[in-house]
């Protein structure tokens, strides 16, 4: 069983939505010794700024009336479909940012969705295809406190993935990553602590799934 994995942090040592991916991809390893992963970096290596515009353009004239950034956008969407519906099992490594989604994440969606194949009036190619959405929050967002509904990432991104993309999806949240860092939070200790622990069994949970899907489908 293939796997595509993206992460849009643009840490790389020290970054928690890394750290719960490797454990979702460690149960999903065991259940696939030597299987494929296809590898996308977009926090650290993210797409043109200028790719979207161009895709969008060049994708509605005949390839011979393309300019040369046209035509390389045009490719460029191509491509980062390939690696979405050539895999069996997908991985999403995404983080809140600024209280939204990851600009780097987002610019890959949309140049993605350029993509005859992706776009709206089609029927998606990834429908039905098991995945695991983790998501990280410095804060905590969830319901009773102080910011709650100031996430607004997490509801786009699973719009995408499930309602768009119709995968089989499940989540991995951990809240308070800033926990230690930010003296400010310093008093969450060990509710922090908890929700890690938390996050971490969700990822071995949902890897263990992601890794046997396609034999318990």
């Amino acid at each position: 069983m293939s796997l595509f994995r993206l992460d849009a942090s643009i840490r790389v040592a020290g970054s928690a939505s890394r750290e719960l991916a490797d454990t979702v991809e460690t149960e999903w390893r065991a259940q696939n010794p030597g299987a494929p992963v296809t590898r996308r970096h977009v926090g650290t290596e993210p797409v043109p700024a200028g790719a979207w515009a161009a895709a969008v353009v060049g994708s509605r004239l005949p390839a011979q009336h393309r300019t040369p950034e046209q035509a390389e956008a045009v490719a460029l969407a191509a491509l980062l479909a390939d690696e979405l519906i050539e895999a069996e099992a997908l991985l999403f490594a995404v983080p809140l940012y600024n209280f939204g989604v990851s600009q780097h994440f987002k610019a890959w969606v949309d140049l993605v969705i350029t993509d005859p194949r992706f776009s709206g009036g089609a029927e998606p190619p990834l429908a039905g295809r098991p995945a695991v959405l983790v998501t990280v929050h410095g804060g905590n967002y969830s319901a009773g406190t102080p910011r709650e509904g100031w996430d607004h990432a997490t509801g786009w991104i699973r719009r995408i993935l499930e309602d768009v993309w119709r995968l089989d999806l499940r989540m991995v949240e951990r809240e308070f990553t800033l926990v230690g860092v930010n003296p400010a939070l310093d008093a969450f200790g060990e509710l922090a602590a908890e929700l890690k622990a938390g996050a971490e069994r969700a990822a071995r949970e949902h890897g263990r799934r992601l890794g046997g899907a396609r034999e318990a489908a």
